[in-house]
Protein backbone atom coordinates (compact mmCIF):
# COMPACT_ATOMS: atom_id res chain seq x y z
CA UNK A 1 0.00 0.00 0.00
CA UNK A 2 2.87 2.35 0.80
CA UNK A 3 4.42 1.70 -2.62
CA UNK A 4 1.09 2.49 -4.31
CA UNK A 5 0.77 5.68 -2.28
CA UNK A 6 4.25 6.76 -3.38
CA UNK A 7 3.45 6.07 -7.04
CA UNK A 8 0.18 7.97 -6.90
CA UNK A 9 1.90 10.83 -5.06
CA UNK A 10 4.53 11.06 -7.80
CA UNK A 11 1.92 11.10 -10.56
CA UNK A 12 -0.09 13.65 -8.61
CA UNK A 13 2.92 15.95 -8.42
CA UNK A 14 3.31 15.76 -12.18
CA UNK A 15 -0.33 16.29 -13.23
CA UNK A 16 -0.71 19.17 -10.78
CA UNK A 17 2.54 20.75 -11.93
CA UNK A 18 2.94 24.32 -13.24
CA UNK A 19 1.52 23.54 -16.67
CA UNK A 20 -1.77 22.22 -15.24
CA UNK A 21 -2.22 25.19 -12.95
CA UNK A 22 -1.44 27.50 -15.88
CA UNK A 23 -4.01 25.67 -18.04
CA UNK A 24 -6.79 25.95 -15.43
CA UNK A 25 -6.13 29.57 -14.53
CA UNK A 26 -5.23 30.51 -18.11
CA UNK A 27 -8.40 29.03 -19.61
CA UNK A 28 -10.57 30.77 -17.03
CA UNK A 29 -8.82 34.10 -17.51
CA UNK A 30 -9.06 33.75 -21.30
CA UNK A 31 -12.82 33.19 -21.04
CA UNK A 32 -13.24 36.08 -18.58
CA UNK A 33 -11.40 38.48 -20.90
CA UNK A 34 -13.26 37.18 -23.96
CA UNK A 35 -16.56 37.96 -22.24
CA UNK A 36 -15.23 41.28 -20.86
CA UNK A 37 -15.56 39.93 -17.29
CA UNK A 38 -19.31 39.48 -17.75
CA UNK A 39 -19.58 36.65 -15.17
CA UNK A 40 -18.36 39.03 -12.45
CA UNK A 41 -20.24 42.10 -13.70
CA UNK A 42 -23.51 40.18 -14.13
CA UNK A 43 -23.38 38.32 -10.81
CA UNK A 44 -26.58 40.09 -9.71
CA UNK A 45 -28.35 39.00 -12.90
CA UNK A 46 -27.41 35.42 -12.13
CA UNK A 47 -29.05 35.60 -8.70
CA UNK A 48 -32.21 37.13 -10.23
CA UNK A 49 -32.44 34.28 -12.74
CA UNK A 50 -31.80 31.77 -9.96
CA UNK A 51 -34.76 33.09 -7.97
CA UNK A 52 -36.95 32.98 -11.09
CA UNK A 53 -35.57 29.54 -11.96
CA UNK A 54 -37.36 27.77 -9.16
CA UNK A 55 -39.91 26.84 -11.79
CA UNK A 56 -39.19 25.05 -15.06
CA UNK A 57 -39.24 27.26 -18.16
CA UNK A 58 -38.37 24.99 -21.06
CA UNK A 59 -37.43 21.47 -22.08
CA UNK A 60 -35.63 19.44 -19.43
CA UNK A 61 -36.15 17.25 -16.39
CA UNK A 62 -35.46 19.51 -13.41
CA UNK A 63 -35.85 23.23 -12.71
CA UNK A 64 -32.87 25.57 -13.25
CA UNK A 65 -32.79 26.08 -9.48
CA UNK A 66 -32.63 22.35 -8.76
CA UNK A 67 -29.96 21.95 -11.46
CA UNK A 68 -27.76 24.41 -9.55
CA UNK A 69 -28.60 22.74 -6.25
CA UNK A 70 -27.62 19.36 -7.74
CA UNK A 71 -24.38 20.94 -8.94
CA UNK A 72 -23.79 22.51 -5.51
CA UNK A 73 -24.64 19.23 -3.81
CA UNK A 74 -21.64 17.78 -5.64
CA UNK A 75 -19.29 20.71 -4.96
CA UNK A 76 -20.14 21.64 -1.37
CA UNK A 77 -18.54 18.65 0.32
CA UNK A 78 -15.41 17.68 2.19
CA UNK A 79 -13.47 20.12 0.02
CA UNK A 80 -15.13 23.03 1.83
CA UNK A 81 -14.16 21.73 5.26
CA UNK A 82 -11.27 19.25 4.98
CA UNK A 83 -9.98 20.50 1.62
CA UNK A 84 -9.62 24.14 2.68
CA UNK A 85 -7.92 23.06 5.91
CA UNK A 86 -5.51 20.84 3.99
CA UNK A 87 -4.66 23.72 1.63
CA UNK A 88 -3.88 26.04 4.57
CA UNK A 89 -1.92 23.29 6.38
CA UNK A 90 0.27 22.55 3.34
CA UNK A 91 0.39 25.97 1.67
CA UNK A 92 -0.11 28.41 4.52
CA UNK A 93 -2.65 31.26 4.71
CA UNK A 94 -1.71 32.38 1.18
CA UNK A 95 -3.37 29.27 -0.22
CA UNK A 96 -6.75 30.88 0.50
CA UNK A 97 -5.87 33.80 -1.81
CA UNK A 98 -5.15 31.40 -4.67
CA UNK A 99 -8.43 29.61 -4.00
CA UNK A 100 -10.13 32.98 -4.51
CA UNK A 101 -8.28 33.55 -7.78
CA UNK A 102 -9.29 30.10 -8.96
CA UNK A 103 -12.91 30.94 -8.18
CA UNK A 104 -12.93 34.34 -9.92
CA UNK A 105 -11.65 32.91 -13.19
CA UNK A 106 -13.58 29.71 -12.53
CA UNK A 107 -16.88 31.59 -12.72
CA UNK A 108 -16.22 32.14 -16.41
CA UNK A 109 -15.24 28.51 -16.86
CA UNK A 110 -18.40 27.25 -15.13
CA UNK A 111 -20.54 29.66 -17.16
CA UNK A 112 -19.05 28.44 -20.44
CA UNK A 113 -19.46 24.79 -19.43
CA UNK A 114 -23.18 25.21 -18.73
CA UNK A 115 -23.83 27.24 -21.88
CA UNK A 116 -22.27 24.53 -24.04
CA UNK A 117 -23.93 21.73 -22.06
CA UNK A 118 -27.42 23.09 -22.76
CA UNK A 119 -26.70 24.01 -26.37
CA UNK A 120 -25.29 20.61 -27.33
CA UNK A 121 -27.32 18.30 -25.09
CA UNK A 122 -29.15 15.26 -26.41
CA UNK A 123 -31.99 12.96 -25.33
CA UNK A 124 -31.25 9.32 -24.57
CA UNK A 125 -33.44 6.34 -25.43
CA UNK A 126 -35.54 6.97 -22.32
CA UNK A 127 -36.18 10.60 -23.27
CA UNK A 128 -33.88 11.99 -20.59
CA UNK A 129 -31.73 15.02 -21.41
CA UNK A 130 -28.02 14.22 -21.28
CA UNK A 131 -25.10 16.57 -21.74
CA UNK A 132 -21.72 17.67 -20.52
CA UNK A 133 -18.20 17.80 -21.98
CA UNK A 134 -18.49 14.48 -23.85
CA UNK A 135 -21.55 15.79 -25.69
CA UNK A 136 -20.33 19.29 -26.49
CA UNK A 137 -17.10 17.73 -27.73
CA UNK A 138 -19.04 15.21 -29.82
CA UNK A 139 -21.61 17.67 -31.22
CA UNK A 140 -19.67 20.92 -31.24
CA UNK A 141 -16.17 20.08 -32.44
CA UNK A 142 -14.73 18.62 -35.62
CA UNK A 143 -14.44 14.82 -35.72
CA UNK A 144 -10.67 15.00 -35.30
CA UNK A 145 -11.30 16.12 -31.71
CA UNK A 146 -13.80 13.36 -30.94
CA UNK A 147 -11.21 11.35 -29.01
CA UNK A 148 -11.53 13.93 -26.22
CA UNK A 149 -15.14 12.87 -25.59
CA UNK A 150 -14.51 9.24 -24.57
CA UNK A 151 -11.36 10.43 -22.79
CA UNK A 152 -13.40 12.73 -20.57
CA UNK A 153 -16.20 10.22 -20.05
CA UNK A 154 -13.72 7.49 -19.15
CA UNK A 155 -11.85 9.60 -16.64
CA UNK A 156 -15.14 10.97 -15.29
CA UNK A 157 -16.63 7.53 -14.71
CA UNK A 158 -13.56 6.46 -12.75
CA UNK A 159 -12.87 9.80 -11.04
CA UNK A 160 -16.40 9.86 -9.66
CA UNK A 161 -15.51 6.99 -7.35
CA UNK A 162 -12.67 9.07 -5.92
CA UNK A 163 -13.78 12.69 -5.65
CA UNK A 164 -17.49 11.93 -5.38
CA UNK A 165 -17.58 8.68 -3.47
CA UNK A 166 -14.45 7.49 -1.68
CA UNK A 167 -13.22 10.86 -0.41
CA UNK A 168 -16.67 11.87 0.79
CA UNK A 169 -17.50 8.60 2.54
CA UNK A 170 -14.03 8.50 4.06
CA UNK A 171 -14.40 12.03 5.40
CA UNK A 172 -17.71 11.22 7.07
CA UNK A 173 -16.42 7.98 8.57
CA UNK A 174 -13.31 9.69 9.97
CA UNK A 175 -15.15 12.53 11.74
CA UNK A 176 -17.93 10.26 13.02
CA UNK A 177 -15.31 7.97 14.55
CA UNK A 178 -13.27 10.79 16.11
CA UNK A 179 -16.27 12.77 17.41
CA UNK A 180 -18.86 10.14 18.28
CA UNK A 181 -16.70 6.95 18.33
CA UNK A 182 -18.85 5.41 15.59
CA UNK A 183 -16.97 2.56 13.87
CA UNK A 184 -16.19 3.30 10.23
CA UNK A 185 -18.01 0.18 9.04
CA UNK A 186 -21.23 1.36 10.74
CA UNK A 187 -20.97 4.76 9.03
CA UNK A 188 -20.35 2.97 5.74
CA UNK A 189 -23.50 0.88 6.08
CA UNK A 190 -25.66 3.88 7.03
CA UNK A 191 -24.34 5.90 4.09
CA UNK A 192 -25.05 2.99 1.74
CA UNK A 193 -28.70 2.80 2.83
CA UNK A 194 -29.25 6.59 2.60
CA UNK A 195 -27.54 6.79 -0.79
CA UNK A 196 -29.62 3.93 -2.19
CA UNK A 197 -32.82 5.60 -1.05
CA UNK A 198 -32.09 8.62 -3.24
CA UNK A 199 -30.02 7.69 -6.30
CA UNK A 200 -32.15 4.72 -7.32
CA UNK A 201 -34.81 7.33 -8.15
CA UNK A 202 -32.58 9.06 -10.71
CA UNK A 203 -32.01 12.78 -11.35
CA UNK A 204 -35.58 13.79 -10.48
CA UNK A 205 -35.24 12.47 -6.92
CA UNK A 206 -31.64 13.70 -6.60
CA UNK A 207 -32.69 17.18 -7.74
CA UNK A 208 -35.64 17.20 -5.36
CA UNK A 209 -33.52 16.20 -2.36
CA UNK A 210 -30.73 18.61 -3.32
CA UNK A 211 -33.20 21.46 -3.80
CA UNK A 212 -34.31 21.11 -0.18
CA UNK A 213 -31.15 19.96 1.61
CA UNK A 214 -28.43 22.07 -0.03
CA UNK A 215 -29.86 25.55 0.72
CA UNK A 216 -30.55 24.54 4.32
CA UNK A 217 -27.12 23.08 5.00
CA UNK A 218 -25.25 25.89 3.24
CA UNK A 219 -27.07 28.65 5.13
CA UNK A 220 -26.65 26.82 8.46
CA UNK A 221 -22.91 26.40 7.94
CA UNK A 222 -22.47 30.00 6.80
CA UNK A 223 -24.28 31.28 9.93
CA UNK A 224 -22.10 29.10 12.20
CA UNK A 225 -18.97 30.24 10.37
CA UNK A 226 -19.89 33.91 10.64
CA UNK A 227 -20.44 33.41 14.38
CA UNK A 228 -16.89 32.02 14.68
CA UNK A 229 -15.52 35.01 12.75
CA UNK A 230 -17.43 37.44 14.98
CA UNK A 231 -15.99 35.78 18.07
CA UNK A 232 -12.52 36.26 16.55
CA UNK A 233 -13.28 39.68 15.06
CA UNK A 234 -10.20 41.20 16.66
CA UNK A 235 -7.93 38.79 14.75
CA UNK A 236 -9.81 38.98 11.44
CA UNK A 237 -7.79 41.90 10.09
CA UNK A 238 -4.52 40.11 10.82
CA UNK A 239 -5.93 36.94 9.21
CA UNK A 240 -6.72 38.79 5.98
CA UNK A 241 -3.26 40.36 6.07
CA UNK A 242 -1.69 36.90 6.33
CA UNK A 243 -3.75 35.66 3.37
CA UNK A 244 -2.55 38.43 1.06
CA UNK A 245 1.02 38.55 2.40
CA UNK A 246 1.69 34.81 2.20
CA UNK A 247 0.16 34.56 -1.25
CA UNK A 248 3.38 36.14 -2.56
CA UNK A 249 5.93 35.52 0.20
CA UNK A 250 6.91 32.26 1.95
CA UNK A 251 5.17 31.31 5.19
CA UNK A 252 7.64 30.80 8.03
CA UNK A 253 7.39 27.82 10.37
CA UNK A 254 5.26 28.65 13.38
CA UNK A 255 4.05 26.36 16.16
CA UNK A 256 2.95 23.12 14.54
CA UNK A 257 3.01 24.68 11.05
CA UNK A 258 6.07 23.55 9.10
CA UNK A 259 6.26 26.58 6.81
CA UNK A 260 5.50 26.78 3.08
CA UNK A 261 7.00 28.26 -0.07
CA UNK A 262 4.96 30.51 -2.36
CA UNK A 263 4.76 27.67 -4.89
CA UNK A 264 3.09 25.48 -2.26
CA UNK A 265 0.52 28.19 -1.55
CA UNK A 266 -0.29 28.42 -5.27
CA UNK A 267 -0.29 24.70 -5.90
CA UNK A 268 -2.46 23.67 -2.96
CA UNK A 269 -4.67 26.75 -3.21
CA UNK A 270 -5.49 26.07 -6.86
CA UNK A 271 -5.69 22.27 -6.48
CA UNK A 272 -8.02 22.39 -3.47
CA UNK A 273 -9.95 25.27 -5.02
CA UNK A 274 -10.65 23.20 -8.13
CA UNK A 275 -11.40 20.16 -5.97
CA UNK A 276 -13.99 22.22 -4.11
CA UNK A 277 -15.71 24.26 -6.84
CA UNK A 278 -14.91 21.89 -9.74
CA UNK A 279 -14.62 24.77 -12.25
CA UNK A 280 -12.92 23.33 -15.30
CA UNK A 281 -13.44 19.68 -14.36
CA UNK A 282 -16.53 19.40 -16.56
CA UNK A 283 -18.68 17.76 -13.88
CA UNK A 284 -21.24 20.49 -13.16
CA UNK A 285 -22.44 20.91 -16.78
CA UNK A 286 -23.68 17.31 -16.68
CA UNK A 287 -26.28 18.42 -14.13
CA UNK A 288 -27.06 21.73 -15.84
CA UNK A 289 -27.76 19.87 -19.10
CA UNK A 290 -30.90 18.40 -17.47
CA UNK A 291 -32.34 21.82 -16.61
CA UNK A 292 -35.71 23.00 -17.93
CA UNK A 293 -34.29 26.34 -18.96
CA UNK A 294 -35.21 29.10 -21.41
CA UNK A 295 -31.81 28.87 -23.08
CA UNK A 296 -28.07 28.16 -22.76
CA UNK A 297 -27.06 31.59 -21.47
CA UNK A 298 -29.80 31.60 -18.83
CA UNK A 299 -28.44 28.40 -17.36
CA UNK A 300 -24.86 29.61 -17.71
CA UNK A 301 -25.63 32.69 -15.62
CA UNK A 302 -27.14 30.46 -12.94
CA UNK A 303 -24.36 27.87 -13.14
CA UNK A 304 -21.57 30.38 -12.48
CA UNK A 305 -23.15 31.13 -9.09
CA UNK A 306 -22.07 27.67 -7.97
CA UNK A 307 -18.40 28.66 -8.03
CA UNK A 308 -19.09 31.95 -6.26
CA UNK A 309 -21.17 30.34 -3.49
CA UNK A 310 -18.85 27.38 -3.03
CA UNK A 311 -15.50 29.15 -2.86
CA UNK A 312 -15.93 32.90 -2.38
CA UNK A 313 -18.51 32.36 0.38
CA UNK A 314 -18.28 28.89 1.98
CA UNK A 315 -14.54 28.17 1.56
CA UNK A 316 -13.65 31.71 2.64
CA UNK A 317 -15.57 31.28 5.89
CA UNK A 318 -13.75 28.00 6.60
CA UNK A 319 -10.32 29.39 5.73
CA UNK A 320 -10.69 32.65 7.65
CA UNK A 321 -12.09 30.80 10.68
CA UNK A 322 -9.02 28.54 10.70
CA UNK A 323 -6.58 31.45 10.38
CA UNK A 324 -8.34 33.97 12.66
CA UNK A 325 -8.75 31.41 15.45
CA UNK A 326 -5.03 30.64 15.33
CA UNK A 327 -5.72 26.94 14.75
CA UNK A 328 -3.67 26.93 11.52
CA UNK A 329 -0.42 26.74 13.54
CA UNK A 330 -1.63 23.79 15.65
CA UNK A 331 -0.18 21.09 13.42
CA UNK A 332 -3.61 19.60 12.74
CA UNK A 333 -4.78 19.04 9.16
CA UNK A 334 -7.93 18.21 7.24
CA UNK A 335 -11.31 18.14 8.96
CA UNK A 336 -9.57 17.94 12.36
CA UNK A 337 -8.09 21.40 11.77
CA UNK A 338 -11.45 22.96 10.89
CA UNK A 339 -13.03 21.18 13.84
CA UNK A 340 -10.34 22.61 16.14
CA UNK A 341 -10.97 26.14 14.82
CA UNK A 342 -14.70 25.90 15.51
CA UNK A 343 -14.26 24.12 18.85
CA UNK A 344 -11.78 26.77 20.02
CA UNK A 345 -14.32 29.50 19.27
CA UNK A 346 -17.46 27.57 20.24
CA UNK A 347 -16.38 25.23 23.08
CA UNK A 348 -18.56 22.22 23.52
CA UNK A 349 -20.45 22.55 20.23
CA UNK A 350 -17.91 23.56 17.56
CA UNK A 351 -16.61 20.04 16.89
CA UNK A 352 -20.15 18.67 16.69
CA UNK A 353 -21.14 21.40 14.20
CA UNK A 354 -18.28 20.44 11.91
CA UNK A 355 -19.03 16.75 12.20
CA UNK A 356 -22.69 17.24 11.29
CA UNK A 357 -21.92 19.76 8.54
CA UNK A 358 -19.26 17.59 6.94
CA UNK A 359 -21.50 14.54 7.08
CA UNK A 360 -24.39 16.29 5.32
CA UNK A 361 -22.10 18.04 2.82
CA UNK A 362 -20.40 14.76 1.95
CA UNK A 363 -23.67 12.87 1.64
CA UNK A 364 -25.09 15.33 -0.88
CA UNK A 365 -21.80 15.21 -2.80
CA UNK A 366 -22.14 11.44 -3.05
CA UNK A 367 -25.62 11.97 -4.53
CA UNK A 368 -24.55 14.58 -7.07
CA UNK A 369 -21.48 12.69 -8.25
CA UNK A 370 -23.44 9.47 -8.66
CA UNK A 371 -25.37 11.26 -11.40
CA UNK A 372 -22.18 12.56 -13.04
CA UNK A 373 -20.60 9.13 -13.04
CA UNK A 374 -23.62 7.34 -14.44
CA UNK A 375 -23.93 9.82 -17.32
CA UNK A 376 -20.27 9.25 -18.18
CA UNK A 377 -20.91 5.50 -18.25
CA UNK A 378 -24.15 6.08 -20.16
CA UNK A 379 -22.16 7.85 -22.88
CA UNK A 380 -20.51 4.51 -23.66
CA UNK A 381 -23.23 1.98 -22.90
CA UNK A 382 -26.54 3.85 -22.99
CA UNK A 383 -29.39 3.93 -20.46
CA UNK A 384 -29.20 0.18 -19.81
CA UNK A 385 -25.99 0.74 -17.84
CA UNK A 386 -27.47 3.22 -15.38
CA UNK A 387 -28.99 0.84 -12.82
CA UNK A 388 -25.94 -1.46 -12.62
CA UNK A 389 -23.76 1.63 -12.14
CA UNK A 390 -25.99 2.88 -9.33
CA UNK A 391 -25.76 -0.46 -7.54
CA UNK A 392 -21.97 -0.47 -7.90
CA UNK A 393 -21.89 3.10 -6.60
CA UNK A 394 -23.86 2.16 -3.50
CA UNK A 395 -21.51 -0.74 -2.74
CA UNK A 396 -18.44 1.48 -3.27
CA UNK A 397 -19.65 3.87 -0.56
CA UNK A 398 -18.84 1.24 2.07
CA UNK A 399 -15.32 0.64 0.82
CA UNK A 400 -14.70 4.38 0.57
CA UNK A 401 -15.67 4.78 4.21
CA UNK A 402 -13.00 2.30 5.32
CA UNK A 403 -10.14 3.22 2.92
CA UNK A 404 -6.87 5.05 3.62
CA UNK A 405 -7.60 8.80 3.55
CA UNK A 406 -4.23 9.95 2.23
CA UNK A 407 -4.29 7.58 -0.73
CA UNK A 408 -7.90 8.43 -1.54
CA UNK A 409 -7.13 12.17 -1.55
CA UNK A 410 -4.12 11.69 -3.86
CA UNK A 411 -6.03 9.50 -6.30
CA UNK A 412 -8.89 12.02 -6.36
CA UNK A 413 -6.49 14.88 -7.05
CA UNK A 414 -4.86 12.95 -9.91
CA UNK A 415 -8.15 11.99 -11.55
CA UNK A 416 -9.40 15.58 -11.22
CA UNK A 417 -6.52 16.72 -13.39
CA UNK A 418 -7.10 13.96 -15.95
CA UNK A 419 -10.76 15.00 -16.26
CA UNK A 420 -9.90 18.67 -16.64
CA UNK A 421 -7.51 18.27 -19.57
CA UNK A 422 -9.99 17.26 -22.33
CA UNK A 423 -12.65 19.59 -20.93
CA UNK A 424 -10.41 22.68 -20.87
CA UNK A 425 -9.20 21.98 -24.41
CA UNK A 426 -12.81 21.76 -25.57
CA UNK A 427 -13.77 24.99 -23.78
CA UNK A 428 -10.97 26.90 -25.48
CA UNK A 429 -11.84 25.47 -28.91
CA UNK A 430 -15.56 26.21 -28.45
CA UNK A 431 -15.05 29.64 -26.85
CA UNK A 432 -16.16 31.49 -30.04
CA UNK A 433 -19.58 29.80 -29.67
CA UNK A 434 -19.78 30.88 -26.02
CA UNK A 435 -18.81 34.46 -26.88
CA UNK A 436 -21.35 34.57 -29.73
CA UNK A 437 -24.25 33.25 -27.66
CA UNK A 438 -23.39 35.66 -24.86
CA UNK A 439 -23.31 38.68 -27.17
CA UNK A 440 -26.62 37.70 -28.78
CA UNK A 441 -28.30 37.17 -25.43
CA UNK A 442 -27.37 40.54 -23.99
CA UNK A 443 -27.96 42.32 -27.30
CA UNK A 444 -31.56 41.06 -27.45
CA UNK A 445 -32.37 40.84 -23.73
CA UNK A 446 -29.71 42.91 -22.03
CA UNK A 447 -31.90 45.95 -21.48
CA UNK A 448 -34.63 44.08 -19.65
CA UNK A 449 -32.80 40.86 -18.68
CA UNK A 450 -36.20 39.29 -18.67
CA UNK A 451 -34.79 35.80 -18.81
CA UNK A 452 -36.04 34.96 -22.29
CA UNK A 453 -33.00 33.68 -24.11
CA UNK A 454 -32.21 33.71 -27.78
CA UNK A 455 -31.70 30.08 -28.66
Amino acid sequence: MEALSNIVGTINGIVWGPWMLALILGAGFFLQVGMKFMPIVKLGTGFKLLFAGRKASGEGQISPFNALMTSLSATIGTGNIAGVATAVFLGGPGALFWMWMTALVGMATKYAEAVLAVKYREQDELGNFVGGPMYYIKNGLDKKWYFLAPMFAGFGAIAAFGIGNGVQANGVAAVMESTFSVPTYVTGIILMVLTAGVILGGITRIGSVAGKLVPFMAVAYIIAGILVLLINIGALGEALSLVFTHAFTPSAAEGGFAGAAVWMAIRFGVARGVFSNEAGLGSAPIAHAAASTAGPVNQGLIAMLGTFIDTIIVCSITGLAIIASGAWTSGESGAALTSLAFETSLPGIGAYLITISLSIFAFTTILGWSYYGEKCVGFFFGAKSLMPYRVLWIIAVYFGATADLGLVWNIADTLNAMMAIPNLIALILLSPIVFKLTREFFASNGATESGEAAE
